[in-house]
This record gives structure tokens, C-alpha cells and sequence, in this order.
């Protein structure tokens, strides 16, 4: 099956150390790792580490394009940071806390989870062993969340349009409140023209 894995690493030289494991064998009888990055959360930003793509499941000419860039592009966006907070507020509310984080997006969940200094690996993987990435991983201090890499791909498509909605949004506010300086800007040098004006016409009318 292939699998979406976020490994999210207290200490960040564990993160590295996975990491160089994965580079150096991503192709084991239990797993096949495709494309990879390293990231951190820092001063609230999503910070690309180190990356790493074997070409198995992409064309891109781009070390990280595909799903693991449009994943960690949404991560590190304004939709990213809006949806950080709004896991907590589920799990706040009258719903039950474990279904919410059940029910949670997998970009809700991982920008819920990652604080400031932590770094999480993000990897597309093909499993041929159930569990083979948590067995892996086991020998760091490491918090893991899988998901099915269909759903994820079908997730980040929506963020992205959701995301493109949003920012079409924002310029077009934006537009309208240039708009009504502009217009405020107009009116005042008219205003200022005509006193001008009038002020000279005075002085022809003594």
C-alpha cells in the first residue's frame, strides 16, 4: 500500500540521521521510500530542510515536486497556519477528542502536532510489510502518523484550490480597499484643486 508517513522528531539530529538512513536504502524488502523531506517548524514557518526524490513515483525535473511538495507548499501556507489552530478548537469543543483527531485532515494533524524547534520527516512510501515504517523509525524518539497516499493526494488537491480561493480573495479585498484610498485620494486633490481655484478667482473679484 502506499502511504503518506510524517515522522515528527523531538531531537533534530535523530531527524537527519533518519533521514541519511532513508537516502542510503530506500528500496528494503518491507518498504520502498520515493521522495522525501525534512522539515521544521520554526518561529511558525515550515522550514525545508534537507529533500530527496528517487524518481520512482514522479517525473518532475524538481527535487521535491508532486505530492510531497504540494503537502509541505500547503504545510508552510496561510491555509497551513489557519488550520494549525483549528484542531485544538475541535478537540475543545463538546466533541469527543480522540474522534476528532480521527476525523482530522492529515494536514490538520500534522500542524497540530509540530510546535516550534521539532522537525518531522515527511515521506511517499510503498509498504510491502504492515507497519514497516514504525519499525524503522522505532529506535528514535518520534511520534508517527500514516495515511493512505490517495487520500493525502486528493486532500492536498482540495487545500490547493481551497488555498487559490482564498488568495484570489484576499487580492480582491484588497483591490477594493486601494480602490476606496484611491478613490478617498481623488476627492481630496478635487477638493484642493477647486480651493485653488477659488482662492485665485478671489483675487480677481476684490
Amino acid at each position: 500500500m502506499e502511504k503518506i508517513v510524517l515522522a515528527v522528531f523531538k531531537v533534530e539530529s535523530e531527524g537527519y540521521q533518519a533521514m541519511t538512513e532513508l537516502r542510503n536504502a530506500p528500496v528494503t524488502n518491507d518498504y520502498v521510500v520515493s521522495q522525501a523531506a525534512l522539515v521544521k517548524k520554526d518561529a511558525g514557518r515550515i522550514v525545508t530542510l534537507d529533500t530527496f526524490d528517487t524518481g520512482v513515483e514522479t517525473n518532475d525535473d524538481t527535487a521535491m515536486g508532486g505530492l510531497l511538495g504540494g503537502l509541505i507548499g500547503i504545510l508552510g501556507g496561510p491555509l497551513g497556519m489557519l488550520l494549525g489552530g483549528s484542531l485544538g478548537m475541535l478537540t475543545g469543543s463538546a466533541l469527543d477528542t480522540k474522534d476528532a483527531i480521527h476525523n482530522a485532515s492529515l494536514i490538520e494533524k500534522v500542524t497540530e502536532q509540530l510546535v516550534d524547534g521539532e522537525v518531522v520527516l515527511i515521506a511517499l512510501e510503498q509498504e510491502n510489510a504492515e507497519g514497516a515504517a514504525q519499525r524503522a523509525l522505532s529506535k528514535f524518539d518520534v511520534s508517527i502518523v500514516e495515511e493512505d497516499a490517495a487520500e493525502v493526494a486528493e486532500e492536498v488537491e482540495e487545500a490547493i484550490r481551497v488555498q487559490k480561493e482564498m488568495e484570489r480573495e484576499a487580492r480582491a479585498k484588497l483591490r477594493e480597499t486601494r480602490k476606496a484610498e484611491r478613490k478617498q485620494k481623488i476627492e481630496k486633490n478635487r477638493a484642493k484643486l477647486k480651493a485653488d481655484f477659488d482662492a485665485f478667482k478671489a483675487r480677481f473679484n476684490k
